[in-house]
C-alpha cells in the first residue's frame, strides 16, 4: 500500500499575511484512490475581513490555494489538482484552474466578515509512486481580489503625471477607454492608445498590443497586497541550495547584508539553513526581475500588466486629475508614527482623517522603509477608501509602500507578453522559465507603477508612468511586486 504522510512542520504562505490573518489549518489526506492515483488534500481555510458584493465593484476576495509535495525528502514539486472530485466547503465556491495549478476559493454568496471554510477537499493527482515512497505535503494560500470583466479608462485628465496614457490624436487630457481584449495599436492617431513623452523612460511610443496581451478588460485576480517577507521565504526555503544562491536577497546584487537594511529583515547564512525574517508581514523589498519571475512561475501566477494596474486602481470610473489609488487627489502630508514595529499588530498612531493615507517621502519621516501589508486599513479612523488607501476593488497599497513591477507597453519585450501563467516549475539554477515574460536578467519588459516609500507624491499617482519602461536589473530598497492571474 502506498505510504503518504503529511509534512507536519508546515510552511504556509497562508500564515504570513496578518492583515487578514489568512490560515490553512487541519490539513489531512483523505480518500486515497490507489487505482487512479489521486487523493483528497483536505484542509480548513480561514481569513478575516472577507467580502462578496453584487453591486458597485461587483467583486469578491479569494484565496489562491496550491500544493507542493516532495518524495522521499527530495525536491519540492508542484501538485496538479483537478475540479473533478474536488469538494467545496459549505458556503464557498471552489474554482480549480484548467491547468491544474491551483484553485480560487471564495464566498458562494454576498456577505462580509470572517470566513472559515472547513473540510475543503482538493483532488491531487499525485501520479505513480513506489509502495515505499514517503510523500510530504505543503499547502499554500495567497489572498487575492477578483477584478471583473468591464470597460475602463487609462490616463488622461488635466494632471501632470509623467508619460501618462491618453487617446491618440486628441489632447493629452483625454482618457483612453479600453473596451475589449482585441489588439491595440500604440499611435498618436484617432482611435489608438498613446502616451506622452515627459522623459525618455516612458517607452518607444509605438508597436501593437496583440489580443493575447492582457489589457485589463477581461476578468483577472490581483494579489490583495504586495508580497511579504514571509511569503518570499515560504518560496525561498522550499528551493534547493543552488536555487537559493540565485535568489538570495542578502547577496551583493540585492541588499548585500544579513542585517536590517531599509526595514528589510531577511537573513540567510547559506547552505541548507532556512532564511529568516523578523518582520514577516512587511512588504518585501530588494527583489529583482529574476526573483519576481521565479516566484510567480513557482506559484502558478503571472505578472500584472500596467493597463491592469490602472484598472485595479480606479475600476470603470473616469480618471480624476492627479488621483491616487483611493480615487482622489487628497493625500496625507505629515510624518507617520509607528507602534509595534515588525509585529502583525504594527500600526500608525496618527493616520490622517478625511484624506488619503499612504507611505511615501512626505509621510515616511524616520521610518526608512516599507510598512506591513494592510496597515492603513488597520489604522484608519473611518473605514473608507481614502483613509484605508484602498482601490475601487479593495486592493491595498497600490499607491506607495513599494514600487511595483508591471509589464510595460513601452518596449518590444513587454508587448510580447501573452499572459502565460507559471507552471509551478523553475530551473535548477532558480530562474523562472515561463515564455514571453519580461527578461529575468535585465528586467526589460517591466514598468514601475505606484511609487514607493522613498518617492514623492507625483510618482504614486495612478496615471504616472515616470518609469513606464525603465530597465532596472537588480533589486533595491524601493522595489517589490504583487502577482496576478487571469480568472478561470
Amino acid at each position: 500500500m502506498k505510504k503518504i504522510t503529511l509534512f507536519l512542520t508546515l510552511v504556509c504562505f497562508a500564515f504570513s499575511t496578518k492583515a487578514n490573518n489568512i490560515q490553512v489549518n487541519n490539513i489531512s489526506l483523505e480518500n486515497l484512490n490507489e487505482v487512479s492515483n489521486w487523493v483528497h488534500v483536505e484542509f480548513d481555510l480561514f481569513w478575516e475581513n472577507s467580502w462578496r458584493i453584487s453591486s458597485g465593484p461587483s467583486n469578491w476576495d479569494a484565496a489562491w490555494v496550491f500544493i507542493k509535495y516532495r518524495v522521499n525528502n527530495g525536491t519540492w514539486t508542484h501538485g496538479i489538482v483537478s475540479q473533478a472530485n474536488s469538494v467545496a466547503a459549505s458556503g464557498s465556491t471552489l474554482d480549480v484552474t484548467s491547468d491544474g495549478m491551483g484553485a480560487f476559493i471564495y464566498r458562494a454568496s454576498d456577505g462580509s466578515g470572517n470566513v472559515n471554510f472547513q473540510n475543503t477537499q482538493l483532488r491531487w493527482n499525485f501520479g505513480s509512486t513506489d509502495t515505499n515512497d514517503i510523500i510530504d505535503i505543503q499547502v499554500f494560500a495567497i489572498e487575492m481580489v477578483y477584478v471583473p470583466e468591464d470597460a475602463f479608462y487609462v490616463g488622461g485628465t488635466t494632471g501632470n503625471e509623467a508619460n501618462k496614457f491618453h487617446s491618440g490624436g486628441f489632447s493629452t487630457s483625454s482618457s483612453y477607454r479600453i473596451t475589449s481584449e482585441n489588439a491595440l495599436t500604440i499611435a498618436n492617431t484617432s482611435g489608438n492608445l498613446y502616451y506622452t513623452a515627459t522623459n525618455s523612460s516612458g517607452g518607444d511610443q509605438t508597436g501593437v498590443l496583440q489580443a493575447t496581451y492582457p489589457k485589463g478588460f477581461g476578468a483577472f485576480y490581483s494579489m490583495k497586497y504586495e508580497v511579504t517577507e514571509s511569503q518570499w521565504l515560504g518560496f525561498f526555503n522550499s528551493l534547493t541550495e543552488t536555487q537559493k544562491t540565485s535568489r538570495d536577497v542578502t547577496d551583493a546584487n540585492h541588499k548585500n547584508s544579513d542585517a536590517v537594511i531599509s526595514r528589510n529583515t531577511i537573513s540567510w547564512t547559506g547552505g541548507t539553513a532556512s532564511a529568516t525574517t523578523s518582520a514577516p508581514d512587511r512588504a518585501c523589498s530588494y527583489l529583482s526581475p529574476g526573483d519576481m519571475n521565479a516566484y510567480m512561475d513557482w506559484t502558478g501566477t503571472r505578472p500584472m500588466t500596467e493597463l491592469e494596474y490602472e484598472k485595479a486602481c480606479r475600476g470603470p470610473i473616469l480618471p480624476k486629475p492627479g488621483e491616487f489609488a483611493w480615487g482622489s487627489a487628497n493625500i496625507a502630508s505629515n510624518d507617520y508614527t509607528l507602534v509595534n514595529s515588525g509585529f502583525s499588530s504594527e500600526r500608525i498612531t496618527n493616520p490622517e482623517i478625511n484624506t488619503g493615507n499612504a507611505i511615501y517621502s512626505d509621510t515616511n519621516g524616520t521610518i526608512g522603509g516599507p510598512l506591513r501589508n494592510g496597515i492603513f486599513a488597520a489604522s484608519a479612523v473611518n473605514n473608507n477608501r481614502e483613509e484605508t488607501g484602498g482601490s475601487y476593488y479593495g486592493i491595498m497599497e497600490l499607491s506607495g509602500n513599494l514600487y511595483e513591477r508591471c509589464v510595460t507597453v513601452g518596449t518590444v519585450q513587454g508587448r510580447n507578453f501573452t499572459g502565460v501563467h507559471g507552471n509551478g516549475i523553475i530551473s535548477s539554477t532558480g530562474n523562472g522559465t515561463a515564455i514571453n515574460w519580461p527578461n529575468n536578467t535585465t528586467g526589460d519588459g517591466y514598468s514601475f507603477r505606484g511609487g514607493s516609500w522613498l518617492n514623492g507624491s507625483d510618482f504614486i499617482r495612478v496615471s504616472d508612468r515616470f518609469d513606464g519602461a525603465s530597465i532596472i536589473a537588480s533589486g533595491n530598497n524601493r522595489l517589490g511586486f504583487r502577482v496576478a492571474r487571469t480568472a478561470p
